[in-house]
């Protein structure tokens, strides 16, 4: 999940140090951090990543610390139900089961933690099974508990307009990946786009480079059809994960008959969502960019 990857670097910078793992591995309500989280504690104290967004770490910190000296995994359970039962609280109601286990050859091998970056680089995802038990984790399926580290969250804009300034900046906060692809130099600028990638090929070209997966959104946003028609087609032809195209429901019918001539039947072209992002009466740029990026992260996790 892109929310690791924050703990996925910090594994990478602290290696061969001593750590633990804490891991949340089951959820109940209305659970603050979704199953599958991580926090890394280092053995001097710095940790990365969350497992309750604040309520619990207090106590992980202390049990991480237990584990690092020597103690066996264990699966702390923190909720509300009962006052007497929980050693703390979570003020959202819901309830967490959190693992905390060595990173070592006897619990989280270290070398899990290269699989999972080589699986992301190739764009495939990385299951790890874990015995809750012994605290024992390895590669592959078959184990009480399985994570799955699906390839980072990636964003191709086509069409370097003003609400792709904003999509960009939404993306970027929010852990994507994002590409901005425009064969019209004057408006692929590192001043209009500062901090993403910029691709100055035309739109077939470079999503033909780029392999759009299922964990990688196309948006086009030029209103060219020169320019956003022959990344539609790029996308349609990959298993593009969510696909947009911003103009009205006319223009979008338009759009629907050129590509329905490229060979496209009605069920493929029903992958593109147009008009793009979620209908909330957006208006200017910013509101239009919100609702695409909404609709978007509503799609990566459908």
């Amino acid at each position: 999940m892109a929310e690791n990857d924050g703990v996925l670097a910090a594994a990478r910078a602290w290696r061969g140090a001593p750590m633990a793992l804490a891991t949340v591995v089951s959820t109940w309500g209305s659970a603050p951090r979704p199953r599958g989280s991580h926090m890394l504690v280092h053995g001097d104290g710095r940790f990365e990543g969350s497992v309750s967004g604040g309520c619990v770490e207090t106590d992980i910190l202390a049990t991480a610390a237990d584990v690092i000296a020597g103690a066996p995994a264990v699966v702390k359970t923190y909720g509300v139900a009962d006052a007497a039962a929980w050693e703390v609280g979570l003020p959202c109601g819901g309830e967490i089961a959190v693992l905390v286990q060595r990173v070592d050859a006897g619990g989280f091998d270290p070398v899990l933690f290269d699989a999972i970056d080589a699986a992301r680089r190739e764009g495939r995802p990385f299951e790890v099974a874990t015995d809750l038990a012994t605290g024992r984790s390895h590669a592959g399926a078959g184990g009480a508990f399985v994570n799955r580290y699906d390839p980072p969250r990636r964003l191709l804009i086509v069409g370097a307009v003003q609400i792709a300034q904003a999509l960009a900046g939404l993306s970027r906060e929010l852990g994507i990946q994002t590409v901005v692809v425009d064969p019209r130099a004057r408006f692929l600028t590192t001043e209009r786009f500062p901090g993403v990638s910029l691709d100055d090929r035309w739109p077939d070209e470079a999503l033909s480079a780029l392999q759009p997966d299922p964990a990688t959104a196309v948006v086009t946003l030029s209103h060219d059809p020169k320019i956003d028609d022959p990344a539609l087609i790029a996308a349609l032809r990959h298993s593009t994960g969510y696909i947009a195209a911003l103009g009205s429901r006319r223009s979008h019918a338009a759009r629907r008959e050129r590509l329905a001539s490229e060979g496209f039947s009605a069920e493929q072209l029903d992958r593109i969502e147009g008009p793009a992002g979620l209908n909330i009466g957006a208006i200017g740029p910013a509101e239009i960019a919100l609702s695409i990026a909404a609709a978007m992260v509503q799609r990566f996790h459908a």
